[in-house]
């Protein structure tokens, strides 16, 4: 059994408000616990914009490496490990509010999370093959064709979506809408495209309920397929939420 977590971006609070809800206890050494030994999953972007990006790098990697959360990086994830690692990317796109938070934290906190956030995505897939196919966890989807593939393509893929290459007037790349065409029998989880409630369609679900933005925070349970939801506690964006392919 699986609950699957929506983009946290930062929203440390609405994420243990959400966990509670779910049924999960939390120790006091930050290890969380379902009683009927559910599987927590985050597909990514777990960071920026938000104001908690570092607990909830915290509560991440300590889950991950004693084996109580799986996890498949986002974009946001992606650029925050180059960051990590030295590489020459801009501090934008929320990214700063991250940054903003690691130079307050101490040497020994700020390696902690650094070198445990490196060591995850390292060691982590980029997307989550569960139950023989059965079940694909994706931060921005993956078409059927491209399970069970590793490459630079489907690396974007995951990571961005089904870009085109061309950009709106307002900066954003333009997405085709690959769900609304997916006819797989492998079940899709991914989030990455704010909605305004989780989009079922085609044995895939979008559940990044923009919590960020200030809708709501959503995990998906399988093989249940339902919802959890809590309501996000930051100001409501309406410009965020757009139909799928604009």
């Amino acid at each position: 059994m699986y609950d699957i977590i929506g983009d946290i971006h930062g929203c440390y609070e609405e994420m243990t408000a959400l966990l509670q809800k779910a049924g999960y206890l939390l120790n006091e050494d930050g290890l969380v616990y379902h009683p009927e030994e559910r599987q927590l999953v985050s597909l990514g972007d777990l960071t920026d914009r938000g104001p908690q990006s570092a607990n909830v790098l915290r509560f991440a990697i300590t889950n991950w490496k004693a084996g109580r959360l799986l996890y498949c990086p986002g974009n946001h994830c992606d650029k925050l490990y180059r960051y990590f690692l030295g590489r020459n990317v801009k501090i934008n796109n929320g990214l700063e509010t991250t940054v903003a938070e690691l130079k307050t934290l101490s040497p020994r906190d700020y390696t902690f999370i650094s070198e445990g956030f490196k060591k995850m995505v390292e060691q982590s897939p980029l997307y989550l093959d569960l139950q023989e196919r059965s079940l694909v966890v994706a931060h921005a989807g993956i078409r059927g064709e491209l399970i069970g593939k590793t490459s630079k393509k489907v690396k974007t893929f995951v990571l961005y979506g089904d870009i085109t290459g061309e950009t709106h007037s307002d900066g954003r790349p333009v997405r085709r809408d690959w769900a609304n065409a997916y006819t797989g029998n492998t079940f899709v989880v991914y989030g990455h495209t704010p909605v305004k409630e989780p989009r079922f369609l085609n044995h895939t679900v979008n559940i990044d309920t923009g919590c960020v933005f200030g809708n709501a925070l959503t995990l998906f349970q399988w093989p249940e397929l339902k919802t959890v939801s809590v309501p996000s506690r930051q100001p409501f964006t309406p410009e965020k939420f757009r139909e799928p392919g604009e």
